[in-house]
């Protein structure tokens, strides 16, 4: 591509799944801005996660870093001082840039981090809904309540925030939703919508027996807070869970048309790189088992799309194997600037218009156990494009 620095927007969600979409098949979903984005740009349908987890996920995305190297091998883990993100070298090559939604790297604070001209969030994992008035968003240091329904709050902020940039910086925008994370709550417009839908695609884990030569730690966790027995352990039931996990989604969906109709009034439509992902993937009822972490498909696999009508003719497909740690060095790329060596990923940008380019045969995946969740052991696996090998460590069954 020319080297002419583009405006970037990275849509961040948590915990949506890769095929929870229209585009994708599903049986009732509606994503119709999630489902233009991929009609007039590209889906790279192969898009997945380091670690399948909100802190090493999003660890990775900002450093392009496998976890190992960057550290933040949990959700209590702190950054360590003095690690880089990738919008510290936007920063320095002259961008505006911008931190919306959540950061989910250490609860302790929510003070801007580095790389980031204007900043709006919150402590850990945040709230739907504001829990009472002495509740606040960080925004650019100070204290503000937070007022509605957090996706679309953060959306507000987003808008308001592009309505500000001028023709003379490029800019890049890092807009992280909370949803469609637990507990899931969706937007007042859009609860009940899918009420009666029937779930009776959704797996039931029945598969997993020791004569199906299930690993015994998969057939344990059925009977724990992972499993779609006691989901949760909320008496209200999978199915329950589901229906409000979709109708969740609806309000990104929204999010993601309200940031392309700014763009659209701003006639930068065509020339901005707009990428959305999800943080880690989520099993419903895949293996008996419900959220993310293991390093089966449907808990490492993300929906990934991006759009820029200047680069990239519209419903193309990337067959290639994608990683978190790719973002960074894609988004550098379109900045015009260069990766650092010591960067585990390597940019996409040119995979759709150069589908033959040479790219990675495998990646690597981990996760690391956590004495909150102690019944999913350390996992290490490779996944190429045909292929996925899985080891546990430090099994006591």
């Amino acid at each position: 591509p020319d080297i002419k620095p583009r405006n970037v927007i990275f849509i961040l969600t948590d915990d949506h799944r890769y095929d929870a979409m229209g585009f994708t098949g599903h049986p009732f979903l509606e994503t119709p801005h999630l489902d233009s984005l991929a009609s007039h740009g590209v889906h790279l349908k192969n898009a997945f996660v380091t670690t399948s987890l909100c802190s090493p996920s999003r660890a990775s995305i900002l450093t392009g870093l496998y976890t190992h190297k960057h550290r933040v091998i949990d959700n209590n883990r702190l950054v360590p001082e003095g690690t880089l993100f990738f919008p510290q070298y936007l920063q320095r090559a002259g961008y505006s840039t911008a931190f919306i939604g959540k950061w989910h790297m250490g609860g302790a604070h929510d003070d801007p981090r580095p790389g980031f001209d204007h900043w709006v969030s919150f402590r850990g994992q945040g709230n739907y809904l504001s829990p009472g008035p002495n509740y606040t968003l960080n925004v650019d240091g100070k204290r503000v309540p937070q007022a509605g329904y957090i996706t679309d709050e953060l959306t507000d902020y987003a808008v308001d925030w592009l309505g500000t940039q001028t023709p003379e910086k490029p800019f890049f925008l890092y807009l992280s939703h909370k949803a469609v994370h637990a507990n899931f709550t969706p937007a007042e417009r859009h609860q009940g919508r899918y009420a009666n839908q029937d779930l009776s695609f959704l797996p039931t884990g029945q598969e997993i027996t020791a004569a199906s030569n299930a690993p015994r730690w998969v057939r344990d966790q059925r009977n724990s807070w992972h499993g779609i027995d006691f989901s949760y352990h909320s008496d209200k039931g999978l199915e329950y869970l589901y229906r409000r996990y979709c109708e969740s989604i609806l309000a990104v969906d929204d999010s993601v048309g309200r940031v392309l109709d700014q763009l659209k009034k701003m006639g930068i439509y065509d020339e901005t790189l707009v990428i959305y992902m999800g943080d880690n993937g989520f099993m419903w009822g895949e293996h008996g088992l419900i959220d993310k972490r293991v390093a089966y498909e449907a808990s490492i696999r993300v929906p990934m799309i991006m759009q820029c009508p200047q680069l990239f003719a519209g419903g193309k497909v990337v067959e290639q194997v994608i990683g978190n740690i790719d973002i960074g060095p894609t988004v550098l790329h379109a900045a015009g600037l260069e990766s650092p060596d010591y960067m585990d990923g390597q940019s996409f940008l040119d995979l759709p218009n150069n589908p033959s380019a040479s790219w990675r045969d495998y990646f690597l995946y981990v996760y690391y156990w956590e004495k909150n969740f102690p019944q999913t052991p350390t996992q290490f696996a490779l996944r190429s494009d045909r292929y996925k090998y899985i080891t546990y460590y430090g099994l006591w069954d």
